[in-house]
C-alpha cells in the first residue's frame, strides 16, 4: 500500500482507478481519460495533487540561500504573492528538481516540489543550509493538501463553490498568488488552461472536493494531466530531465540566469557546457502513438523520445524528444515503433494552449 493524500477516500468512493505513482495511491481516472482531458480544455477539472509537497523558507536571509541554491534568480520577485519557475541543480548541472518558489516577503518564501523527489529535494536543501551556516528555518507543510482547478471556466467554477474567494483571487495575473484566509490561490498549473492550484488545510480537502463537483469542476485523474501537460509541451521530471542532464539539453535554458554575477550551484559547470542535445517536439506523420524510449533517427545522429503520447486536440501522436542539436524545426525525422521506421515532423513545442492548436 502506498502513501495517501487527504482524498484517498473520496477518490475511492468515486470508483476512481488508482494506481502507485511516486509511492503514493492516485486516481488515474475516474472513468474516461479522454473525457476528463477534454473537460479541462473545454471546461473545468480538477486535481488532486496533494502528493507534491510545499517547503516554507522563513528568516532574513532566505533570498541570499535560494539564489544559491536555484538556477533561476528569486530576486526578479519583488511583489507579494508573485511566483517562479525554476530548477534546483547538482554541481555537474544535473536537475535534481523543478519546482515553483513562491515570494511572500523578504523573509518568507514557499517552494512546491515534486512528489517523487521531495525527500531527496528536503535532504539536498538540509544539507546546502547547513553548508550556508545561515540561520534559516525550513518547514515541510505535511498539513496542507493542494487542488488544481483548471480549464477556461476554472476560475467561474471556483467562485460560484467559494464567491468569498473572488476578492482575492480575480485581480490575480498568472504565476501570482494570494492569500484568503488559510488557502493560498495561485494562477498557476500544469495544463495549458487557465485556472488556480489551491494549497489548503488537510482537513477541509474532501468538502472542498465536494463543492468543487457540485459547481460542475470534473474530478480528473493523473492520466489526463500528463496527455494534457505534454500538449502544452511541460516537461516531466524524471523523463524529459533528471540529474544526467542538464536544463541547457532539456528545453529548459529559459529558466537559467546565467548572465548575473550571482553565483548558483551548478552554474560553473554550465558556463563549461557546449550542448549537443536539445529537447524538441515531434508529431508522428503516420497513424500511430509516440512513447517513451523510442529511438529516433536524425541526419545529425541518433535522438530519444522522452515523453509521448496521443494528442486528444490534435488527434496525432506527439512527443518530445531529445535529439542532436543540429537538428532544426520543421526536420523530417524516423522514429522506430516496434521495428518499423515512421515518420514524424519536428516542431516547438507548445502543441496546444488553452484550448488551440500552436502547430
Amino acid at each position: 500500500m502506498g502513501k495517501r493524500t487527504p482524498l484517498y477516500d473520496t477518490h475511492a468512493r468515486a470508483g476512481a482507478k488508482l494506481v502507485d505513482f511516486a509511492g503514493w495511491d492516485m486516481p488515474i481516472h475516474y472513468g474516461s481519460q479522454l473525457e476528463e482531458h477534454f473537460r479541462v480544455r473545454r471546461d473545468a477539472g480538477m486535481f488532486d495533487v496533494s502528493h507534491m509537497l510545499a517547503v516554507d523558507l522563513i528568516g532574513g536571509e532566505a533570498a541570499a540561500f535560494l539564489g544559491r541554491l536555484l538556477a533561476n534568480d528569486v530576486a526578479k520577485l519583488k511583489s507579494a504573492g508573485r511566483a517562479l519557475y525554476s530548477c534546483m541543480l547538482n554541481p555537474a548541472g544535473g536537475v535534481i528538481d523543478d519546482l515553483i518558489v513562491y515570494f511572500f516577503g523578504p523573509s518568507h518564501y514557499r517552494l512546491v516540489v515534486n512528489a517523487g523527489t521531495a525527500e531527496k529535494d528536503l535532504a539536498w536543501m538540509a544539507r546546502q543550509l547547513a553548508d550556508s551556516e545561515l540561520e534559516l528555518q525550513l518547514t515541510p507543510r505535511h498539513d496542507l493538501a493542494m487542488i488544481a482547478v483548471q480549464g477556461p471556466q476554472a476560475r467561474e467554477r471556483l467562485w460560484q463553490a467559494y464567491p468569498g474567494t473572488r476578492e482575492a483571487s480575480s485581480v490575480l495575473a498568472p504565476f501570482n498568488a494570494a492569500f484568503d484566509g488559510d488557502w493560498l490561490i495561485a494562477r498557476t498549473g500544469y495544463t495549458g488552461e487557465d485556472g488556480f492550484e489551491l494549497a489548503l488545510p488537510t482537513e477541509q480537502a474532501a468538502d472542498v472536493w465536494a463543492q468543487l463537483a457540485a459547481a460542475g469542476v470534473a474530478p480528473c485523474g493523473l492520466g489526463c494531466r500528463d496527455t494534457l501537460r505534454l500538449e502544452a509541451g511541460m516537461n516531466l521530471y524524471g523523463q524529459d530531465m533528471d540529474e544526467t542532464v542538464t536544463p541547457l539539453e532539456s528545453g529548459l535554458a529559459w529558466t537559467v540566469a546565467l548572465a548575473d554575477a550571482r553565483d548558483f550551484v551548478g552554474k560553473a559547470a554550465l558556463l563549461k557546457q557546449k550542448p549537443t542535445r536539445q529537447l524538441l517536439g515531434l508529431v508522428l506523420s503516420e497513424r500511430g502513438v509516440l512513447r517513451a524510449h523510442q529511438q529516433v533517427a536524425t541526419e545529425q545522429g541518433p535522438g530519444e523520445i522522452t515523453s509521448g503520447s496521443y494528442s486528444p486536440v490534435l488527434e496525432q501522436g506527439i512527443a518530445l524528444a531529445r535529439l542532436p542539436a543540429g537538428v532544426a524545426t520543421g526536420d523530417v525525422v524516423r522514429v522506430d515503433i516496434r521495428g518499423k521506421l515512421h515518420a514524424a515532423r519536428v516542431v516547438k513545442p507548445p502543441f496546444v494552449r488553452n484550448g488551440k492548436a500552436m502547430i
